[in-house]
């Protein structure tokens, strides 16, 4: 049975929840009776995601990298970020910690249901798989957060929590990965697809815990290095066992396309919709995907940079773009070149006509958009992504041959040719980096990927084409400030030691 994403009432209701709200509004609703209940709370967990995957967050994570850039009056494009004006910051914190309070409720409610522990254990689980999800999104955006498993139901809870402090995120992460182990099987092993899956699963949790893994890998002492880079190879090598080769036939490279909805080699993505006069769940990152600026001719047909494009219809509304950096259109997407991923992702022409310059390709482009609203899917985690982790994993646990196999397989669905012989670990690893880089382009992905290596700020400040991103870019802005109303509340227990 498909189970899609239905906000329900207290799903709402949920969402509304803050830390800044008074203690009467935190009840103990005392009603999950049943299976459907009990799937209800665990909905909960997800109504966050449409405004977090938002313009915003792709400006965040995409926009101030190595291979593109916003130029635009937008403060996070222009890294304008600080405790006082944490501008999307503000919005990750809110709501991922919304999507955790929804999560611990959850998990409180069926513990306390009276429900078959048996019948519990797969939603249990989706519920812990979505609480680490929103702690993974946090630890990668603000770095160390205060952690908490309670349900805030009264004023000593909540008086407890607001004065949490920093936790680190490894040892946050390593608690994750710990009830993710424990809990992964008791979900269907299987590709999201084949579940007609649109919410958390199995592929997904394997997925997680090797994020988190990595990670760690990267941030903790060495002495856990290799301990770290185990348990991701475990959960990857699980998911390839489901998945099998990333291969054309398996795993058609056209799917790609933001507009191609839950295909074979998802594993988890936001659900979009747009209906006029109709349920709306859809976002804004289309706008800023086109070529620029927008125009239409005397019988009201858009021109895109002076380009007519049919596809992308003539009621759109098109907004100051991201646009590729040097590094990116001359790099790693070479004109002319035999990448298949490059007439996707970078456009230089359209239909025999030359655009000034390149701009996001069609991978990203949401075809007869009305106004801003991008009802294409957002993909968080996909098959080819896992692929290339594996790469990294088999690299740092000193596997080069296996490696190879793995990064060889996302080269061969591209068109281009594959490694054939090791040199060092150094030069794979690049290897692997730049393959990230084309592969995952726009997907919310890059900065985490260049913090997790640790090379953010060297390589956005050496690639950005913004002058104004990089006349402010700092060390410390590869995270995200806690907000200073939070910080706050806390009466002092959150800080914001890097910005001082």
């Amino acid at each position: 049975m498909k189970r899609t994403l239905i906000i329900s009432a207290f799903a709402i209701f949920a969402a509304s929840c803050s830390l800044k709200e008074p203690a009467n509004l935190y009840v103990s609703p005392d009603f999950v009776e049943t299976i459907q209940q009990a799937d209800a709370c665990v909905t909960a967990t997800y109504s966050p995601l449409n405004t977090i995957y938002a313009l915003g967050f792709a400006i965040a994570t995409e926009g101030c990298t190595d291979l593109f850039y916003i130029q635009s009056g937008t403060q996070d494009a222009q890294l304008d970020v600080s405790p006082a004006n944490a501008r999307f910051g503000n919005t990750v914190w809110e709501y991922a910690y919304a999507g955790v309070r929804n999560a611990n409720y959850a998990l409180w409610a069926m513990d306390n249901s009276g429900i078959d522990p048996e019948d519990l254990k797969p939603l249990q689980a989706e519920a812990k798989a979505m609480r680490a999800y929103w702690y993974y999104i946090l630890t990668c955006f603000f770095g160390d957060v205060p952690y908490y498993e309670d349900y805030v139901k009264d004023r000593p809870t909540l008086d407890r929590v607001r004065h949490l402090p920093r936790m680190s995120a490894i040892e946050t992460r390593a608690t994750l990965i710990g009830q993710l182990e424990e809990c992964v099987d008791d979900l269907p092993k299987a590709r999201a697809y084949d579940l007609g899956l649109q919410r958390a699963g199995w592929a997904f949790t394997r997925m997680l815990i090797a994020k988190m893994a990595m990670w760690n890998a990267c941030k903790d002492t060495d002495a856990n290095a290799r301990m770290w880079w185990n348990k991701a190879l475990v959960s990857l090598e699980a998911l390839q066992e489901v998945y099998g080769a990333l291969t054309e036939d398996a795993y058609p490279l056209g799917d790609v396309a933001f507009r191609i909805k839950n295909t074979r080699e998802s594993i988890f993505e936001i659900q979009h919709t747009y209906t006029p006069g109709g349920l709306q769940y859809y976002s804004n990152y289309g706008a800023v995907l086109m070529p620029y600026p927008l125009t239409k001719d005397d019988a009201g047909n858009c021109k895109f940079n002076s380009v007519a494009i049919a596809e992308l219809g003539n009621e759109c509304i098109v907004w100051q773009p991201m646009r590729p950096n040097a590094y990116l259109s001359n790099g790693l997407f070479i004109e002319g070149g035999r990448d298949r991923r490059t007439e996707m992702s970078v456009v230089y022409s359209w239909n025999g006509t030359r655009f000034t310059r390149s701009w996001p390709g069609p991978k990203f482009w949401c075809y007869n958009m009305i106004n801003t609203y991008d009802s294409n899917n957002y993909p968080v985690f996909r098959y080819a992504d896992a692929v290339l982790m594996l790469a990294e994993v088999y690299n740092a646990l000193d596997r080069p041959d296996d490696a190879i196999v793995q990064i060889n397989m996302v080269k061969a669905r591209a068109g281009i040719s594959g490694i054939e012989t090791f040199t060092t670990k150094d030069r794979l690893l690049d290897d692997i980096q730049m393959e990230r880089g084309r592969e995952l382009l726009g997907e919310f992905q890059r900065k985490f990927d260049l913090v997790r290596w640790g090379v953010w700020f060297k390589r956005t400040y050496e690639f950005s084409d913004y002058g104004t991103l990089k006349e402010n870019i700092r060390p410390y802005h590869e995270y995200y400030p806690i907000p200073d109303t939070e910080v706050a509340l806390s009466e002092g227990a959150l800080d914001n030691k890097a910005y001082e």
